[in-house]
């Protein structure tokens, strides 16, 4: 098909979440709510890792760049869903989907495979204590946490530029609050089997590489929890990953529910209230699980907080 002599699109419209005034009044204060929590949460999070040498371990290495991707999934898609609530005319442009594609991709992938290396991380510890100073070296910790990023990168430079090498010719309304790649795709005024496919083998590729070292992880975590021989010994050992246990779940699960659901049951609806759920409350989600499970973390922060209060009353 020639497209020489058709417009080409410079521009998208969003429908967003709702048109009615009541429930986007609603929708503004729960989603500022939620953005801002993450915000501050997952920065705290940062900031009590960095200034207590008790938590300048492996596994509080790996949760901080976890918060740092939570800050910056959200706020890829946070602002411009808040501003975009009470506007008549939800555009963003052409460059500026694939940005925000671009980077919400990316972060995606990276929390799947540092959510993996956390996973092992817990496997060292439990299954082999004696050499776990010596296997979670500070390089090695460096390239866990390195993979995750250059992964997710290879992942969105590879479905961004195919989606939009595309041609885009009208319509322009995408059906959703942000740019996601299917609905995006859909706008195509060109064959898209291929980046279909391509969507299908990687998102599956990765989804099963990062889901079998957490699955693998934790076979051997639960065999060698079920070899100790006190209840307390198994309720210590088990406590050391039963917050990295509850944030996979619930990544996961939530993942689960996009892409392995029936197409019978599929609905943009649904798929809209689910997207809000990854891109907004499971952000937030991950510094309340790490500081309300973990006891280290709360421990860190309790005597943080004695420590400023004493500063003050001097």
């Amino acid at each position: 098909m020639d497209y020489e002599n058709q417009t080409l699109v410079v521009e998208f419209l969003l429908i967003g979440l709702t048109n009615h005034l009541y429930l986007q009044v609603f929708l503004f204060v729960i989603f500022l709510l939620v953005y801002l929590i993450t915000f501050l949460g997952n920065l705290g999070m940062i900031a009590l890792i960095w200034m207590n040498s008790r938590l300048h371990t492996p596994m509080y290495f790996f949760l901080s760049h976890l918060s740092f991707v939570d800050v910056c999934s959200s706020s890829v898609i946070g602002p411009k869903m808040l501003t975009d609530i009470f506007v008549e005319k939800k555009v963003i442009s052409f460059f500026g989907c694939a940005a925000q594609l671009w980077f919400f991709g990316q972060f995606v992938v990276t929390e799947c495979f540092l959510l993996a290396s956390m996973a092992y991380d817990r496997y060292i510890a439990i299954c082999k204590p004696l050499l776990y100073t010596l296997t979670m070296s500070q390089k090695v910790c460096v390239q866990l946490v390195v993979g995750p990023y250059v992964l997710g990168v290879l992942s969105t430079m590879t479905h961004t530029t195919f989606t939009f090498r595309l041609p885009y010719c009208g319509p322009n309304i995408v059906n959703h609050f942000f740019c996601d790649l299917l609905p995006v795709l859909s706008l195509a005024c060109a064959d898209t089997r291929v980046n279909t496919f391509l969507l299908f083998i990687m998102a599956g590729a990765l989804g099963v590489l990062s889901g079998v070292i957490i699955l693998v992880s934790y076979i051997y975590i639960v065999i060698a929890i079920l070899r100790i021989c006190s209840a307390e010994g198994r309720r210590k050992a088990f406590s050391t990953c039963s917050s990295h246990l509850t944030a996979v779940s619930i990544l996961y699960g939530t993942l689960f529910f996009i892409y392995v659901r029936p197409s019978s049951s599929f609905s943009l609806d649904i798929n809209k209230v689910v997207s809000v759920f990854y891109t907004a409350v499971i952000p937030m989600l991950n510094p309340i699980i790490y500081s309300l499970r973990n006891k280290e973390v709360k421990d860190s922060f309790r005597r943080t907080f004695e420590k400023k209060k004493f500063l003050m009353t001097k």
